[in-house]
């Protein structure tokens, strides 16, 4: 186990669902942790995740380049985990390129940045190429950083699986999109140990693409989570055009199933990369969903704990 005792590792993004894992596995390796917010009282639930003034919160907002810069001041290594579904290029673009250019004037030894597979700068959703643009001005302000590529990270607090799992709860009928689309579902906890993981100089400079054990179609996905959860439901795979369609005539409104930047994403695969350096060179074994997910889709059961899964 890497041993970081004493250093200080600023973490843009570190109340968010893969922030938490990271930081809680920065403190039991003896780091001092800077968690750098927008609003740094919402990250507050991670002070008793270490020991008496292990833990230190600063107002940054990625998008504000001042604000970055005061951030790492001091840092041994950063970890830019920053993402948005809404302010794509602000924050997944030009906020990368903040961090990458703050952390070198600031002379880190180290810096991991989180992007996703499928970042292109030529892709076709602005989500897409938000993560392309922001890996190239990571590559151009700080070239020895590590990049990491996720698939589609589940856990216990994802907005994904747990989603499936809630909208199988209220309807009997439920629609797939993109049912024959590849995912390669990854344990956020798995993820935030190759975070860390990639803070050792043997990272620098190189990407990787992190995937789980498992490729599923998003049809085959959602047939999990309903015998996961003991549901029997109707499923209904709709046709690109007719998906396509609701995405672009519903997807702005607030609380839309999907807008059409997302329904874009689902066109394309989310799979590791043939070749592509992964979770096995952290020397970390991918876990499965059917390892952890019943600890806590038992809540979707109709009978909770006391239900069997189907």
């Amino acid at each position: 186990m890497q041993k970081l005792d004493g250093q200080l590792i600023t973490v843009f993004g570190g109340s968010g669902f893969l922030g938490r894992y990271v930081v809680q596995r920065l403190l039991a390796r003896g780091a001092r942790v800077r968690v750098a917010e927008r609003e740094p009282r919402k990250a507050l639930f991670l002070k008793p995740l270490g020991g008496l003034g292990q833990t230190q919160f600063v107002a940054a907002d990625v998008r504000d380049a001042a604000s970055v810069a005061r951030a790492v001041q001091g840092s041994d290594a950063a970890i830019n985990l920053a993402g948005s579904f809404d302010d794509m290029k602000a924050v997944q673009a030009d906020g990368a390129a903040h961090v990458a250019a703050a952390a070198k004037a600031a002379g880190v030894r180290a810096l991991v940045h989180v992007s996703a597979i499928g970042a292109d700068p030529e892709g076709a959703s602005a989500y897409a190429r938000s993560k392309g643009d922001g890996e190239a001005a990571v590559r151009a302000g700080f070239p020895a950083a590590a990049i990491l590529r996720p698939s589609i990270l589940f856990g216990r607090e994802d907005h994904f699986i747990n989603r499936f799992a809630a909208l199988m709860r209220l309807s009997p009928v439920v629609p797939v999109i993109a049912p024959q689309t590849k995912l390669q579902p990854v344990y956020v906890g798995d993820v935030a140990d190759a975070v860390v993981a990639a803070l050792d100089e043997t990272a620098a400079g190189r990407t990787f693409e992190l995937g789980g054990p498992q490729v599923l179609t998003m049809a085959a996905l959602q047939h999990w989570v309903a015998a996961a959860t003991g549901r029997k439901r109707l499923f209904v795979e709709l046709p690109d055009a007719v998906s396509g369609a609701i995405a672009t005539a519903f997807g702005w409104a607030p609380g839309a199933p999907i807008t059409k930047d997302q329904w874009l994403m689902l066109q394309h695969d989310n799979v590791v990369a043939e070749g592509a350096a992964g979770l096995g060179s952290f020397g970390i074994v991918p876990t499965s969903l059917d390892a952890v997910a019943d600890g806590w889709l038992v809540q979707y059961r109709r009978h909770g704990r006391f239900a069997q899964a189907a």
